[in-house]
Formats: C-alpha cells, sequence, structure tokens
C-alpha cells in the first residue's frame, strides 16, 4: 500500500514561550513571614522611582517576547493581591505590575518535545473550495519538568493532499481558567478560554487542578454529533499528577471556551478512552484499553462515566504482541467503523495498523490489517522516545485518510493514505 507522506515537519521549539504563574509556596522561613510575603514587601518598600526602574528593567527583556504582558502582570497581581489581602488602594499600577512580574516565570512549553497529535474538521469551513477542508490540530507539547500541555494548529488540506497550516502567531498565550459557574458543576471540572484576541493557533492549555499538575496527555479529538443534530467537538485525554492518571472529557462548540471535566467509572482509570462520533444503537461508546494489552468496546448512557466493557482486540501479530491500543476516535466508513490501532513488538518498537468494526454493532471485528500501515523508519527512528510513531487520531478527507502522527515523541509528521487500498490490506 502506497502511503503519501508530505513534506512537512513540525518539531519542537524552545523558542515557543508564554507567562505562567510562578508559585513560591507559602511556607513560613522562621520569622512567621512567608517567601512571597517578603516578596511583596521588599517591593512595598521601594520608591516609586525605584520600582519604576526595575519595571523597564523586566518589561526590556520580556515585553517584545509576550502579548499584552503589562496586562498579565496586572492580571497576576490580582490573584495575588487576593491570597494576601493586600490594600489595592493604596499601591500604584507600577509597583502593583512589579509584583505582578515577580510571581510570574516565563515558560517554553514545547522545549522538549512536540507529539501525539490529533484532527478534526474545523468548525469554520466558509469559503471553503470543493475538495478542501478547513482542520483543527492538537499536539501535545511537553516542556520544563516533562509537563505536557495542549497546543493547537489550524490548517487547510485539499483533495490534492496538499497541507497549508495557519502560521503560528508571534506571542503564544495560556488559555484563562475559571471555575464553572453552572449550579452544579461536575467534580473537578473547569472551564478555560483563549483570550478575545489571540487565535487557536496560538493557544495553550495548561494543567490546572491538582490532578493535571503534572501534564494533559494525548488529546483524542471528535467531532461528535447529538440525537437532536447538536455538533460539539469533544477530546478525552489522561490527566496526570505525577503518580495517578484518570481520564478526563474536553468539551468545546467554538473553540474559544473549552469545559474539561473529570471522567469516573473503572474504565475512566486508564488511558486512551477514544469515542465514538455519535450514539450508536442509542448508546454512548468508546474504545478503551483496560488491561495494558487489549482493546475494549465500552458503552455508557453518560459521557463523562465509563465502566469496563468488552473485550474486542487483542495482539495476534509480532509487531503487536506486547500491547494493542487505539490510535483515535473510529472513523465511519460505509464498509463499518475504521479503527487506527498502535501496536508494540520488540525493541518497545511502535507501528500504525487499523481494523474494521460492524457498523451497527462495533463488538464484532469485520477485518485487521496483517501487516503495519505505518511504522518507525529511518530517520523517523531517532528523538526523544526511539521507534514510535503514533497518532490520537485521523479524518476521512474525500477518499483518503489524513492523519498526522508523532514522531519518536519529538515531531509530528504528515500522511495520507487511501482509504480502499487500506480496507483491503484487512
Amino acid at each position: 500500500m502506497e502511503i503519501f507522506n508530505h513534506r512537512l515537519r513540525l518539531h519542537a521549539d524552545p523558542s515557543r514561550v508564554v507567562v505562567r504563574p510562578f508559585h513560591l509556596g507559602w511556607q513560613s522561613n522562621g520569622s512567621g513571614i512567608s517567601r512571597s510575603q517578603r516578596l511583596i514587601g521588599v517591593v512595598l518598600e521601594m520608591t516609586e522611582d525605584e520600582a519604576s526602574e526595575q519595571l523597564e528593567a523586566v518589561l526590556k527583556d520580556f515585553e517584545a517576547r509576550h502579548w499584552q504582558t503589562r496586562r498579565v502582570f496586572m492580571a497576576r497581581y490580582d490573584q495575588i493581591a487576593a491570597q494576601h489581602d493586600l490594600d489595592s488602594g493604596k499601591i500604584g499600577d507600577v509597583k502593583r505590575q512589579l509584583i505582578g512580574a515577580y510571581f510570574c516565570l516565563e515558560y517554553s512549553y514545547a522545549a522538549a518535545a512536540l507529539m501525539n497529535p490529533s484532527v478534526v474538521a474545523h468548525h469554520d469551513q466558509s469559503g471553503m473550495p470543493k475538495g478542501s477542508q478547513r482542520i483543527v490540530m492538537s499536539l501535545r507539547a511537553v516542556g520544563e519538568g516533562h509537563i505536557s500541555s495542549i497546543a493547537f494548529r489550524e490548517g487547510i488540506i485539499t483533495a490534492r493532499r496538499e497541507l497549508k497550516l495557519a502560521p503560528e502567531p508571534p506571542f503564544a498565550t495560556a488559555a484563562d481558567a475559571k471555575n464553572m459557574d453552572e449550579e452544579h458543576p461536575p467534580t473537578g471540572a473547569v472551564r478555560v478560554h483563549r483570550h478575545r484576541d489571540s487565535t487557536l493557533s496560538g493557544t495553550v492549555i495548561f494543567p490546572i487542578t491538582d490532578e493535571q499538575s503534572k501534564g494533559l496527555e494525548d488529546l483524542r479529538l471528535v467531532q461528535f454529533t447529538h440525537d437532536d443534530g447538536d455538533v460539539e467537538w469533544l477530546g478525552t485525554y489522561t490527566a496526570y499528577n505525577g503518580s495517578r492518571i484518570q481520564s478526563e472529557l474536553m468539551r468545546t462548540r467554538d473553540f474559544r471556551a473549552f469545559d474539561l471535566v473529570p471522567m469516573t467509572g473503572t474504565a475512566a482509570r486508564n488511558k486512551g478512552i477514544a469515542l465514538f462520533p455519535r450514539k450508536v444503537d442509542g448508546t454512548y461508546m468508546a474504545i478503551g484499553r483496560q488491561d495494558g494489552e487489549n482493546l475494549y468496546l465500552l458503552k455508557t448512557n453518560d459521557l463523562t462515566h465509563w465502566d469496563d466493557g468488552d473485550l474486542i482486540l487483542k495482539p495476534e501479530h509480532p509487531w503487536e504482541f506486547v500491547q494493542i491500543g487505539n490510535c483515535g476516535a473510529p472513523i465511519e466508513l460505509d464498509e463499518g467503523w475504521l479503527l487506527l490501532t498502535h501496536g508494540v513488538g520488540a525493541m518497545r518498537k511502535y507501528s500504525i495498523g487499523a481494523a474494521l468494526l460492524d457498523k451497527n454493532d462495533p463488538g464484532k471485528v469485520l477485518g485487521r490489517t496483517q501487516e503495519p500501515i505505518l511504522a518507525a523508519a529511518d530517520q523517523d527512528r531517532e528523538g526523544y522516545v526511539p521507534n514510535v510513531v503514533y497518532t490520537c487520531g485521523a479524518m476521512k478527507h474525500g477518499d483518503m485518510l489524513f492523519m498526522p502522527y508523532g514522531i519518536a515523541d519529538s515531531s509530528v509528521g504528515f500522511a495520507f493514505v487511501g482509504i480502499k487500498d487500506l480496507l483491503a490490506l484487512m
């Protein structure tokens, strides 16, 4: 089977930076005054001229590298003021900004790795010529401390297997987090908003809750159609706190506001749940790996609660003997549900394969590839984690499958695969 690999590659980039909160901790230094209190006091004791001089030095270093730097400092000051009950009426703008600056840091969110993409049709398809689609791609970006965040890129794919990504803006911005304001929000759920003036390609979603503190990993996006025809974009991902993992659900209708909702149930204690793009036989369904080796069909009446399911696929071939897993949401075809899989073989080499599930009863496996459709080879073997190719989701584009994929946990490549050729391998 011929696979067209696009020449474009995306790589980790330490120059992509955002401003994030810098947490000093609130413990006492033995005098009854915390480090944070001491630092605030030092700034408040400065003369106005001293504070202005220090703020200008900070802005000289950082203002050209970030979007609305002064506004970010003021927003951070407001957080600190609330925590320490500061009398803001007696503190001028210069000292407020300087205090905010001392409690911020510059973070290179994709310095270590860029990997594990997923892709869906963009919510805005206006003006697209026939045979072209606007797309939204999610990326797992890894920075200092091996902390994973979610980044995005917008672009266009054409019938001629062309890929055109929208340029990244010069400034990246972190999405703002707020508690969900519903009357009875799900436990632990938060809502994040991208800044009004920022593009999606320049937006990063960082860990917010304690359960997410060490990373938001491997978002699997899907364009979901509800029974009433309403469409929203859903994504399952792994929240990691350094010792525990749990599955969580992202929900959005416009890629401006995102709800991050913890999932419950026995299946939610595992990684890699991939949602079907609609109900099947009146039931929400997903593919998950509950035992570290095999794939299961999960069913529920509640999108945020998933229990154990039924075994449907287990390793059968040498390239997947160690374990198999899904590579994103099942894709609906006339022939059935196309499920991309990954397999792990000898020397922990990752490969991508596929299976076809019955359209009305996805618990029935109609076929699967005997050999990988994509495996680490040549220059694609080298990187942060060698011998890995991995995707968190592809999409149907005409008679082709458009599949972005991670390479050695270090970069992202793009492939176009003929669907008929792929089905013929099963």
